[in-house]
Order: C-alpha cells, then structure tokens, then sequence
C-alpha cells in the first residue's frame, strides 16, 4: 500500500512529535531539575531545565503572556497545517518545501503539547501554563577556558524548527521569493 503524499507528511510530523515527547519524558523521569549527564566529554551534555516556552528561556508577560503566547503557537500551527494541506492539493510544491514546512510545525506542536498538558501532567500549573522541557546543551571548553558554542539548553522540538527553517533558507528560498507559490 502506497501513502499519498500527505498521509507521508503526517506520518513524519507525528513521528517527530513521538520522538521529542519520549525524550522529554525520559528526562523529566530520570533526572532532577538542574541535573546533568556528561554525554560527550564536557562538550555535549543533557542538562534538565524548564522554561516558560519562548526562545532561549524567556518570559512574556506573566500569567496572560503565557496564555497568549500559547493561544499564537496554537493558531499558528493551526495555519501552518491548512497551509501545508493547500500546498499538498497544488500538487506542484517541492517536496523539500513540505519537509521543511513539516519540521517546523512537528517542532512547534512538540512544544504546545508541553505547554498544554505538562503543568497537568505533572500537577504543577493548570492547562495551557505548563513548562517547555529542554535538555541539550553544547559547551565548549578550550586551554582551560570555557567558550560557549550555543549557550542556550534546547530540546528536539527547537532542532526540528531549526533545522526545518535553515533547510528552507538553504535549499528553498526561491520558492518563498518568488511567485512559484501562487
């Protein structure tokens, strides 16, 4: 049985979903707040942390900030899915384009879910204000001398936007630049 492109589509973004919540949930069961696991000497390690849910750990206007902060991720991954479904029905998007488009939304969804459900899940805060999981952190250590490489703890969720959004730019941006997409 052959899946149509779409079902293909669905099936990543789900699978990418599946991935970011186990590794979410075997850190958030195996380790403490603040605990880290040396993973590669001192340059790559898992690090626990919990973070409001915008870039680089970032709080956006207390309790209604969150809320509206959660409420956009939800619209705009709602607008990205029907968007991703109009460029399927085109039938003449670049696959590339749907991957990356596909990331993208997996890696926001992945974030929402932690957002909605975890402050439940783990009886911490009420639906919609629950705490974003990170855990991998990419120090470097030169001479005995720390340098930073990326200095902010990020999860799968966040790699699967950023590599979804750098793959766009790299390798498609023509089809966002021109009229190709009409």
């Amino acid at each position: 049985m052959k899946l149509s492109q779409g079902k293909r589509l669905l099936l990543l973004g789900i699978v990418l979903v599946v991935i970011d919540q186990v590794i979410k949930y075997l850190v958030k069961t195996n380790m403490a707040l603040g605990d880290q696991i040396f993973v590669i000497g001192q340059w790559f390690r898992l690090c626990f942390v919990e973070n409001e849910g915008m870039a680089f750990g970032m709080a956006f206007g207390g309790q209604v900030g969150k809320f509206l902060l959660s409420l956009f991720r939800i619209v705009l991954s709602g607008a990205l899915i029907w968007w991703i479904g109009s460029l399927i029905k085109k039938g003449n998007t670049p696959k590339g384009v749907l991957v990356g488009l596909t990331l993208i939304t997996a890696g926001a969804i992945g974030n929402i879910v932690d957002c909605l459900f975890y402050g439940l899940i783990w009886d911490y805060a009420p639906f919609m204000f629950g705490k974003v999981v990170d855990m991998f952190f990419f120090p470097i250590i030169r001479d005995g001398e720390r340098v930073i490489f990326f200095s902010p703890v990020f999860n799968f969720a966040d790699s699967c936007v950023t590599v979804g959004a750098f793959y766009l730019i790299l390798f498609h941006l023509k089809f966002f630049t021109t009229d190709e997409k009409a």
